[in-house]
């Protein structure tokens, strides 16, 4: 008996060997991933095509820990004389519109031509729990297993409309990465787009048929921004109304002005799950950027979105340094007890914090 429970154990100790050989090969992945890599290292990775430096680059970027700040501008700042060589171009759409799909098969369509894709994704996030699904990943399916593409999901966090707050910077880091076309797919609700509209060169509107679409067409507002307006989901039984409706948004863009790109906006169809009208959609991009070249609209387009950037950029950081600062979370507090009580006004409480 003696000698059978000897042998057990041993028998025992032989099957928990593995499991003691993968908690350390779990344990050296976790040592791996948590080991800070120098700015240096990174910035030499990410202009090698690294993907997962890139990815590690654009985490810090996304972070407010102030030594991830200050490691992510100085990231950005050694990346900034290889940036500028990508076409950035927006998509947007309400939810349903099909995106994604589209997104994907755009994408697919690039890398068969040999060009190199970033999609930096926006993701809605909760206004409660600040939680996000992240999903993008898991709708392009095909696209996120291409050597040639890159695919960064976000949360929207609590920025206007729903555009992550870094996504400027992360798209230098994708231009100094390698990659030809940049492409950012809004949330498509709220005022996402117009922010959208201040980062890149080709604003792109997809629409669909049959879903009272149409009537947006004579409002202004996200028409006028749009470079070109695709009807997606072109086909089967929709292909009809898609044709009526693209009829009705040719009619609607005659109404608006000439932009000042000499540009004139067309409407197109598509079928993004069927694989149609994909290349027709690349080749009036690649008609905007040669008319834009040649006029120097591109050009000028770049420096006005510095300068937006530039403003928007100083805003953030002072608003940022005024809730940080001890006197105005003491004082913030005070006031808004006296808000409560109705013995100052929001109006005069904020008059009153911002001559501290």
């Amino acid at each position: 008996m003696a000698k059978e429970k000897t042998s057990a154990l041993h028998e025992n100790k032989g099957v928990s060997q593995p499991k003691d050989t993968n908690t350390r090969a779990i344990k050296n992945i976790r040592t791996k991933r948590n080991t800070k890599l120098n700015t240096k290292a990174l910035v030499a990775s990410i202009l090698k095509s690294d993907t997962v430096a890139l990815s590690r680059a654009i985490t810090l970027i996304e972070s407010n820990h102030p030594s991830h700040i200050k490691q992510a501008n100085a990231i950005i700042k050694a990346c900034l004389p290889y940036a500028n060589q990508s076409i950035r171009i927006g998509v947007t759409g309400v939810p349903g519109v099909g995106k994604s799909t589209f997104i994907e098969a755009f994408g697919k369509y690039l890398t068969s031509k040999g060009k190199r894709v970033a999609v930096l994704a926006i993701d809605p996030s909760s206004s409660l729990s600040k939680g996000s699904i992240l999903g993008d990943k898991t709708r392009m399916e095909a696209l996120v297993k291409d050597e040639h593409a890159f695919i960064r999901p976000s949360s929207s966090g609590d920025s206007l409309g729903g555009v992550a707050r870094k996504t400027r910077e992360s798209i230098i880091l994708c231009e100094a990465a390698g990659f030809d076309v940049i492409i950012i797919e809004t949330v498509g609700v709220g005022q996402s787009e117009t922010t959208v509209h201040s980062m890149v060169d080709f604003f792109l509107l997809l629409k669909l048929a049959g879903a009272g679409d149409e009537l947006q067409g004579i409002k202004r507002g996200i028409m006028e921004m749009a470079d070109a307006v695709v009807i997606n989901k072109a086909d089967g039984d929709t292909l009809k109304h898609a044709q009526l409706a693209k009829v009705e948004f040719n009619k609607a863009l005659q109404l608006y002005p000439i932009k000042a790109s000499r540009w004139k906006p067309k409407v197109m169809l598509c079928s993004a799950l069927q694989n149609e009208g994909i290349d027709s959609v690349w080749k009036l991009i690649s008609d905007y950027i040669a008319i834009t070249s040649k006029n120097h609209y591109f050009e000028k387009k770049r420096q006005e979105q510095n300068k937006f950037w530039l403003i928007q950029t100083i805003e953030t950081q002072l608003k940022s340094h005024f809730f940080n600062r001890p006197d105005i979370k003491k004082e913030l507090e005070q006031q808004l007890e006296l808000i409560k009580a109705n013995e100052t006004t929001p109006f005069a409480a904020a008059d009153y914090l911002l001559n501290l």
